[in-house]
């Protein structure tokens, strides 16, 4: 019995492996970071190969994966199958619709039979920390310890490291733009189904889709991708998303009317450079920002920002926001709105009551307008009272343990 099927009977063994396990994995803090140019929802032709090259990073016995989560009481029972770990790279399209080598890791458990496939689309890594990136496979990372858990119980793993990581690493990062993350998602899940027929790995037609903050966004903007254009050849069997920022156009609002501190405005600096450059709106930084900060983040992106938005947003972009008066900035923000859709494949949608980064009413809106649109196989769990990293245990656990339903 597989480690989250064990969880349905309520190992609380499991609960405690993952407590310890997902302090690491949970989202990693945010700083900003500019992003690139005009958008576009293309994808390589379906029916075309993606796959362009694959080394192996280690093979890691079940003593070794146990070891590295030694410190957890009777963690070392739950690990399954030695995985291999390999770092692919495969086409996908930027923002703007030119072909780009990415590259991601694939985990594959050694010696199962036919196994499920499971995209894991991580969260936000600001640019110092690109060596965390799936395909580096670095000590201490979300891939290294609790993935490769995961994967060690059955799973072949496809971790893809998004456009400005790993061999794309010279691109900037489209940090929260639905349609790239998607894209660059659903190509690395093509590449590492096509590497495991190249290889012979054995795998079936069932594909899981989980993530948590930036990677909860992108695993809902992918679910809806895989659905619109990839329901025959990689149908969704399930997705766990987890405290994403779904309703981009509410959350945009949310902002400019605080009146409490926000500890997540650097990152939402972010957020507007990535839509100022790839929906081509060009605006000075004065239109943004107050000064001094205009200039400081027009010479810096990563200068320090207050945690106060009244201190920091200019009042054209306050007011452009909040009156929708300017179309250009009003369709960006829409354009990256993934919460109003009808999914086919179950959905459990996680996010922590409390969350202090990424409201709960993103989650709470998705799970109403999926309703409201006839899905029925949509399910809303509220984490009481925690905020976007203590929220990260609980996610973990639920999440596994939705997908081992199916």
């Amino acid at each position: 019995m597989s480690l989250f099927r064990s969880l349905r009977l309520v190992n609380y063994r499991i609960f405690w492996l993952f407590v310890a396990l997902s302090a690491s994995s949970a989202c990693k803090s945010n700083s900003p970071d500019p992003t690139t140019s005009s958008p576009t929802t293309s994808t390589p032709t379906p029916d075309a190969t993606v796959l362009t090259g694959s080394t192996l990073i280690g093979e890691y016995s079940t003593a070794t994966l146990a070891a590295r989560v030694q410190s957890v009481p009777l963690a070392g029972a739950l690990v399954h199958y030695p995985i291999r770990v390999y770092r692919l790279t495969y086409r996908t399209l930027t923002p703007d619709g030119q072909e780009t080598t990415a590259s991601g890791a694939v985990l594959v458990p050694v010696g199962a039979g036919a196994l499920p496939v499971l995209s894991y689309q991580h969260g936000t890594l600001v640019p110092s920390s690109e060596g965390q990136a799936p395909s580096y496979y670095a000590e201490g990372s979300d891939v290294w310890s609790v993935v490769s858990v995961l994967a060690s119980t059955g799973y072949v793993v496809s971790a893809p490291d998004y456009i400005g990581y790993g061999a794309s690493k010279a691109l900037p990062h489209p940090y929260e733009h639905a349609a790239s993350l998607a894209s660059a998602s659903a190509d690395m899940l093509r590449a590492a189904r096509e590497f495991c027929k190249q290889q012979g790995v054995g795998v079936n037609q069932k594909n899981f889709l989980l993530g948590y903050s930036e990677g909860g966004y992108a695993t809902m903007a992918l679910h809806k991708l895989l659905e619109e254009k990839y329901a025959t050849t990689l149908p969704v069997t399930a997705s766990a998303p987890g405290a994403g920022a779904y309703h981009k156009s509410a959350f945009a609002k949310y902002i400019l009317n605080a009146t409490q501190p926000l500890s997540f405005l650097s990152s939402y600096v972010w957020v507007l450079r990535t839509y100022d450059r790839i929906y081509a709106l060009n605006r000075p930084f004065s239109f943004y920002y107050q000064e001094p900060y205009a200039t400081r983040l027009q010479a810096d992106p990563f200068a320090e920002v207050p945690s106060q938005q009244s201190q920091l947003f200019a009042s054209g972009f306050r007011n452009a926001v909040l009156n929708d008066s300017d179309a250009k900035l009003t369709a960006a923000l829409a354009d990256n709105d993934i919460y109003d859709w009808k999914p086919t494949a179950p959905v459990a949608l996680f996010h922590g009551t409390a969350d202090d980064y990424v409201p709960f009413f993103n989650s709470q809106d998705a799970y109403d307008a999926m309703h409201k649109r006839g899905a029925t196989q949509v399910e809303l769990h509220p984490i009481e009272g925690g905020n976007h990293f203590s929220s990260a245990t609980a996610y973990t656990l639920g999440a596994y343990a939705f997908i081992s339903q199916y």
